[in-house]
């Protein structure tokens, strides 16, 4: 993929560069009956990218152009960068300079996304730079921690070890969070079915049956009264029903992503919410634990670990601990020590200070967070056990008593038909 460059790209006195655009091209040469040839091309615009292909003996007759959406780099999913980081290690560690890995790693990618990325990693590093200001350039796919992890492993010659355990980090990392989602997920859909399914049989259902006990006149029970009353007061005001909670959850959306203060309190309050909230923390506490592992294995400065380390838990409440935290730690103190009063349980501080005692920080904050990250699956496993008959009992009681409700006035009837027979 060639790169075209105006002369006043580099101009200082026109300021800020011109903005590039990757195009993809097909070409259909006429000198090979038509044979297609297609690629990539960063430039400012078509007529810049048709200039720099032309120079290369395409004519513009048999050349298309497209320009490259943005949003395709969407397309790249965790295991792609898992995939990424594997396949750059290997070729790191049997000598094969960067520029020639990348090139290798974009012929070989499938996605076009990632071809992208990498042709752009690439050009970075033929400019001078260093793999880890290239990955610096996507932080959508490589957080500060890789970052930071890479740039350790190139200042210690380790950089094949690095990316290979930044890898299996981000792979584990990933499992950890599906699990975490998967557990809040399931309860959440099934209880939004079951109230969907109870305002459809009170808004449909009861209705028809209401309309049919009045044309009998007949005295209706306590409870199926209660039910009617209950459901001609959820039709008149379904549509309020629905769009308020919907409103109010997209503006709470909308305000935790915006908002440190409303993030704050949403993170404080899930902390203390039963059993979810015990997940949560233990999953931040197993992401905290193995970030810590990571990054003392690779050589990372304390001040830079702890930059890094007030940002991986997921929790806004445990990430400010632990910024409050570094202070003293940089003043000389232990992490241990600094950790206490964060949210973080008393279990993984105190072995975290044992390690710093003993001087093997790295291998306590892998055990530990080894061991939370356990309890987490245990956990989840748990959780899918006992959530399903629960909620299934809860969903059976509710529609059980909709449906008895709705049976015992015809029970009534009929007794009444059997009556007025045996009495004629």
């Amino acid at each position: 993929m060639a790169t075209v460059r105006s002369s006043k790209d580099n101009d200082p006195q026109i300021g800020k560069a011109p903005k590039k655009s990757v195009f993809l091209w097909t070409y259909k040469d006429p000198e090979k009956k038509g044979a297609v040839q297609s690629g990539e091309i960063e430039a400012v615009s078509v007529t810049t990218a048709k200039v720099a292909l032309r120079q290369r003996g395409f004519r513009d007759r048999y050349l298309t152009l497209t320009k490259q959406k943005e949003s395709l780099l969407g397309g790249i999913k965790s295991a792609d960068i898992v995939g990424f980081l594997q396949q750059l290690s290997t070729l790191q560690n049997a000598g094969v300079s960067l520029v020639e890995s990348m090139q290798m790693l974009r012929l070989t990618a499938k996605k076009t996304a990632m071809r992208s990325m990498i042709q752009k990693m690439m050009r970075n590093l033929q400019e001078g730079n260093q793999l880890s200001d290239a990955l610096a350039l996507f932080p959508k796919f490589f957080d500060a921690t890789s970052v930071a992890l890479v740039r350790a492993g190139e200042q210690g010659g380790v950089l094949d070890t690095v990316l290979r355990n930044i890898a299996e980090y981000r792979e584990k990392d990933y499992s950890l969070k599906k699990k975490i989602r998967s557990a809040l997920m399931y309860p959440g859909i099934t209880v939004a079915v079951m109230i969907v399914v109870v305002i459809i049989l009170m808004v449909k259902v009861i209705p028809v049956f209401a309309k049919l006990f009045h044309s009998f006149n007949a005295q209706l029970p306590a409870l199926t009264q209660i039910v009617v009353n209950l459901s001609y007061w959820l039709k008149d005001h379904v549509v309020f029903l629905i769009f308020v909670p919907a409103l109010l959850i997209a503006a709470l959306i909308w305000a935790y992503r915006r908002s440190y203060k409303v993030r704050w309190q949403v993170d404080r309050i899930t902390l203390h919410i039963p059993v979810i909230g015990k997940l949560l923390l233990y999953g931040a506490t197993a992401r905290f634990m193995q970030t810590l592992a990571l990054l003392y294995s690779a050589g990372v400065p304390i001040q830079e670990s702890m930059n890094t380390l007030a940002k991986v838990s997921g929790n806004t409440v445990i990430d400010a601990g632990v910024a409050k935290a570094r202070e003293s730690v940089l003043a000389g103190g232990r992490i241990a020590d600094g950790l206490k009063e964060t949210y973080l349980p008393d279990l993984s501080v105190r072995m975290l200070s044992i390690g710093e005692s003993s001087g093997n920080v790295e291998l306590m904050a892998r055990k530990t967070g080894e061991h939370y990250a356990r309890e987490v699956e245990e956990m989840v496993a748990r959780m899918s056990t006992l959530l399903e008959p629960f909620i299934m009992i809860m969903l059976g009681g509710i529609v059980g008593t909709l449906v008895i409700a709705m049976f015992l006035p015809m029970l009534d009837m009929g007794k009444a038909i059997l009556h007025g027979s045996g009495v004629s």
